[in-house]
């Protein structure tokens, strides 16, 4: 039964949205930011796919449909950011110096991961763009010659555990400016920070849907130079 499953065309989008219906409940039941929903329906996918025995590939056959619209998503983090495009504008310097920051803030911890842990080059170009979303992370891990499908779920693991611990985080350090709440999320987590900045507030969303597309192509033109060092 289950190998019939498999082989359907849309079984991988039905096995996604329907993981991801679940992880909704889940946090809704009980409204701690540990159930994320994307990490509770990554979770629940690789339950199924391993007491199931269903391959990667008959998944993804599917679930791929999905990722057609990571780079349409990405662009429509442009709306919240036209509405805040005053506070742009007068802060348009330290916007930018914050973003670059944190970009090479995360370069340079996965080179250091790198020296520590003994890394070879195509693991620690693996890594880099842990920070930046798929869209970005993909193509750049594929020019630099690392493996695309430990990348993509290391964004997302990274991307989670920005959702879920960033309000931590800014408690503990004080973080209360509402522009730099913003982005520190988009620049750190990506999509999944900005997703969780939108549920704090509009100016934050913005901030953060800035973050992450500036820290994305500064990671583009940037990550050949990290790649280089070790």
């Amino acid at each position: 039964m289950f190998a019939a499953a498999a082989d359907t065309v849309y079984f991988g989008v039905f096995l996604t949205l329907l993981s991801y219906y679940i992880g909704n409940i889940i946090k809704k039941k009980f409204k701690s930011a540990i159930f994320n929903p994307l990490l509770v329906s990554v979770i629940l996918i690789l339950v199924y796919i391993l007491a199931t025995h269903t391959s990667y590939e008959a998944y993804n056959n599917g679930a791929k449909y999905i990722s057609y619209f990571m780079t349409p998503a990405t662009v429509c983090f442009a709306i919240p950011l036209h509405q805040q495009m005053k506070k742009l504008k007068e802060n348009k310097a330290a916007i930018l110096m914050a973003i670059i920051a944190g970009a090479l803030s995360s370069m340079t911890s996965v080179l250091v991961i790198a020296v520590l842990f003994g890394l070879t080059h195509e693991q620690y170009v693996t890594l880099l763009p842990k920070s930046i979303t798929s869209a970005f992370g993909f193509g750049v891990v594929e020019e630099l010659g690392g493996i695309s499908s430990i990348t993509v779920p290391v964004i997302i693991l990274t991307g989670a555990v920005g959702n879920i611990f960033g309000p931590y985080l800014c408690r503990i350090f004080r973080i209360k400016n509402r522009m730099s709440v913003g982005l520190a999320y988009g620049s750190a987590s990506h999509a999944l920070g900005t997703s969780k900045a939108l549920e704090i507030g509009e100016l934050e969303g913005a901030m953060s849907s800035l973050s992450v597309v500036i820290s994305g192509l500064f990671t583009v033109f940037t990550a050949s130079f990290f790649a280089a060092i070790y």
